[in-house]
């Protein structure tokens, strides 16, 4: 079962009774509005200063796996919230992964990078755009990625993706940047549901480092997904160029179905949820011994 995204961006009381989540519309007051199975549940997005979570919301939905994002002033999700735990085998599992030796790493980073070289590819020639530099990197990537063909091959697909818009990719940018932001913390919030799901610690990553960064290893799987959520957002935006200075309802509830859109993996159909969690199970069968491939999604546009 796919699991549901729940988003408030209203005021809204929360709390726990016969292992739902009932939601009031503010406050504590006597009159229901709404219950959710909590097993239902795979992320939730808070939206609104006003909205109210029990301690037993909170406990319940990490004891079953689910996902809080927190958004902040701005309205962009700034944090999250994961369980410690969600795997009946997680200290051994988690002992393959800070045993992965620097060689593996470096492969699973060349596959990871090829993967999302490709899908980029895919998404240019989607939109007619050439792609013949990029096509050429895809077979010179070795492992670890030295040369940083990730890098090279993002500022042509961005120079591209980005024409006619006047705005460069950026965290801060104007224009459509602020849809790609959105749809990238929800898929941050899939991937590092099923990493922890499949006994992985998404603070040790296989190429991400960064000291400040609590989700290295959702950032490093969640690459080759990323032109997935491109191609949401530009079949999203069509000829739209005005965009407000800040996402719209409309503009949120589009994006917030991106763990239930169909994606392509393992030459099948899954919902990305579903995908997201082979990705990660396979990641942990490499960290075991018994695979060598992650399997990540193809677009065939």
């Amino acid at each position: 079962m796919i699991k549901r995204t729940i988003y408030f961006g209203s005021p809204a009381y929360l709390f726990i009774k016969n292992k739902q989540l009932c939601i009031k519309k503010s406050g504590p007051s006597d009159e229901e509005v709404h219950r959710i199975p909590i097993e239902d549940i795979g992320i939730v997005v808070a939206d609104h200063i006003q909205v109210t979570f029990t301690h037993s919301v909170i406990t319940s939905l990490q004891e079953n796996n689910a996902v809080i994002v927190w958004c902040g002033s701005n309205h962009m999700p700034v944090s999250m919230c994961l369980p410690m735990s969600a795997h009946d085998t997680f200290s051994e599992k988690v002992k393959w992964q800070i045993e992965a030796s620097e060689p593996l790493k470096k492969q699973l980073w060349k596959q990871t990078i090829t993967a999302k070289i490709k899908n980029q590819i895919s998404i240019l020639r989607y939109l007619g755009r050439a792609t013949l530099h990029m096509d050429k990197m895809v077979t010179r990537i070795n492992s670890g990625d030295p040369e940083n063909y990730e890098g090279q091959a993002a500022a042509i697909y961005w120079n591209e993706l980005l024409r006619g818009f006047d705005v460069t990719r950026g965290r801060y940018e104007g224009g459509p940047n602020q849809l790609f932001n959105y749809g990238y913390a929800i898929l941050r919030a899939v991937i590092a549901r099923n990493l922890v799901g499949s006994g992985c610690l998404p603070v040790l990553g296989i190429h991400h480092t960064n000291k400040y960064n609590a989700f290295c290893l959702a950032d490093d799987i969640m690459e080759p997904y990323r032109p997935v959520i491109d191609k949401l957002v530009v079949d999203y935006l069509g000829d739209k160029k005005d965009l407000g200075a800040e996402l719209t309802k409309d503009d949120k509830a589009y994006l917030l179905q991106i763990p239930a859109i169909d994606i392509l993996i393992e030459g099948k159909m899954s919902p990305l949820m579903v995908g997201a969690q082979r990705t990660t199970a396979s990641l942990v069968k490499c960290y075991q011994g018994t695979a060598r491939k992650i399997i990540y999604p193809d677009i065939s546009c």
